[in-house]
């Protein structure tokens, strides 16, 4: 279904009632904006799935309107399926220097670096698609380049905040505008997408300024080595644990590809300062006195292949963590990341190690990058918005947005909790949500993009449950009898040692089948299989309470 022409319409493709796979879409008359196009990661249901991304059916049946990408910031959940989209639709992207940098790692690893228009975009430029002039302003987050989106249309001024917050003392001077925000709110603002990550938090989030000194503090602390994990994309929390380091007068090691990766772009387009010299390869490490060195790593949310995860279960060549060594868990786990993050601190102590874990509030080596109730109360009382879509959160958190823009002055009904594919059709100043789009999850497995479903799903949840049983039977062509067996294979059902009888049983069971379908002179394939399938499941599961997958194997000689 095509949006309508001659109206705004407004709708998101990923981000909403979910954490992660931000993809919105701004439409007037036959111009298509969209904002971040993220990916997230599979929870332990999705077996063998490395990454969801948007399903973009809608921007793939529309794709002459298409005009731009914007991206406002650098996260994964905001940058993570670009290569997959690419491939699909080849669109200009608009991004901040330090965001155009970190998509240009993911371009080249899928070699589409030479085949894609990236235009550098900051806070003042300004853009024109047909009818829609879209501008911007700075926002605070936990990576420096974020960027707020207005979009003027000759229906009213969408305003899209990205992810933010208010950090007034931020540690790399990119002070939100917050008298840009102001004029923005006084000219008009129609509609108003706002980020509701944080929307359950009372009161305002403290400044990433207060982590240095407490950071500072355990390196001087520390009487060994000192690992710190947390986000690599989190340049500001990198730069103060390197000026920690500097003043404590540790080398630095850098753990973990994505951490490598950022920090070199970082360094290479100035948002990282770090001393000549202060860089060492984990193999060096060693080298060094312990009370000498730093290591920064990945795996602060339990990634069981991540550095953090490996040095923890002491599967790291390059180095080891060893008893008195300080670790420092520089970030909070996201919901869902909670076991694994504790069986890494287990662990760590099992190793001897001092490990500083847990809220960022106790531990002080952690702030949010997501504005807190009071700082999403100001951006509603900035905005002045007509209409409001809360975005970038679960069902909850979009629900308590709504709450805190009624308490500011947003009529009730003027609030829309959409879903991903739900339209927002704006004509004449009135909003209405009468309509959807194709909007879902697509999967990432290996090379494969969008060719795993539910069934593919659905079969792999059963074999990791009950296993597998092959029955291979070679049937004559001629005299259409059961030459030789059935023969069985178990593969995660049973030990076939300790359960001779049952097997046996389900041979008998198997040559009866047949049989019988041969005396009523049934001989396709495909009907002999399911028969075969649903007699041997039903006795299986009167036997063991198990259902295995069933995979009968007809050879014909």
């Amino acid at each position: 279904m095509s949006v309508k022409e001659n109206a705004l319409s407004i709708l998101a493709l990923g981000g909403v009632n979910e954490i992660g796979k931000n993809m919105y879409v701004i439409q007037y008359s036959n111009d298509i904006v969209i904002i971040d196009c993220g990916a997230k990661f599979p929870d332990e249901s999705l077996l063998g799935v490395d990454l969801i991304i948007p399903d973009i059916s809608f921007l793939q049946e529309n794709k002459e309107k298409i005009r731009a990408l914007i991206v406002t910031h650098g996260h994964e959940d905001h940058i993570g399926g670009i290569p997959y989209f690419l491939k699909k639709l080849n669109v200009p992207i608009y991004a901040t220097r330090l965001t155009l940098g970190l998509i240009e790692l993911k371009l080249k690893e899928h070699n589409l670096l030479g085949d894609t228009e990236l235009i550098q975009i900051n806070s003042d430029s300004k853009l024109e698609f047909g009818e829609m002039v879209l501008d911007f302003f700075k926002t605070n987050h936990s990576i420096p380049d974020c960027l707020g989106v207005t979009m003027h249309t000759p229906e009213g001024t969408v305003v899209h905040t990205g992810d933010f917050k208010f950090d007034l003392t931020p540690m790399n001077d990119q002070y939100p505008d917050i008298h840009k925000m102001a004029k923005i709110g006084s000219e008009g603002v129609l509609v108003l997408l706002s980020e509701s990550t944080n929307a359950e938090r009372p009161g305002s989030s403290p400044s990433e300024h207060l982590v240095g000194s407490h950071i500072e503090e355990a390196f001087m602390q520390a009487k060994q080595k000192v690992i710190l994990s947390t986000f690599a994309s989190n340049v500001n929390r990198v730069q103060q644990v390197v000026n920690a380091a500097q003043k404590t007068n540790r080398k630095l090691a850098l753990i973990g590809r994505s951490m490598v990766n950022v920090v070199t772009v970082a360094i290479e387009r100035g948002y990282l300062e770090v001393p000549d010299g202060m860089l060492i390869q984990p193999q060096e490490v060693d080298s060094y006195a312990p009370e000498r060195v730093a290591v920064l790593c990945t795996g602060s949310q339990g990634e069981p292949f991540a550095a953090l995860s490996r040095l923890s279960s002491s599967n790291y060549r390059d180095m080891s963590i060893l008893p008195d060594d300080t670790v420092i868990l520089a970030s909070t786990p996201i919901p869902g990341n909670e076991r694994d993050v504790s069986r890494i601190i287990d662990n760590l102590f099992q190793l001897g190690a001092k490990v500083i874990y847990g809220s960022g509030t106790v531990t002080g080596m952690h702030v949010s990058g997501h504005a807190y109730q009071e700082e999403l109360k100001l951006m509603l009382t900035l905005m002045k918005p007509k209409y409001f879509i809360p975005i970038h959160g679960e069902y909850r958190m979009l629900h308590q947005h709504r709450l805190l823009a009624e308490s500011v002055g947003v009529e009730k009904d003027h609030t829309f909790i959409i879903n991903n594919g739900d339209v927002v059709d704006i004509e004449n100043s009135v909003a209405r949500q009468t309509r959807k789009v194709t909007a879902g999850n697509t999967f990432v497995d290996g090379v494969g993009v969008g060719d795993v479903g539910e069934i593919v799903l659905r079969d792999r949840k059963q074999l990791s449950e009950d296993g597998m049983l092959v029955i291979v039977i070679t049937l004559s062509k001629t005299e259409r009898k059961i030459v030789s067996g059935p023969d069985t294979i178990s593969r995660g059902f049973v030990y076939v040692q300790n359960s001779e009888d049952l097997l046996k049983n389900v041979n008998r069971l198997v040559t009866k089948t047949v049989n019988d379908l041969q005396s009523e002179k049934i001989y396709r394939w495909n009907i002999i299989k399911q028969t075969i399938k649903k007699e041997l499941g039903q006795y299986l599961f009167n036997q063991t309470k198990k259902k295995p997958m069933i995979l009968p194997i007809i050879i014909e000689i």
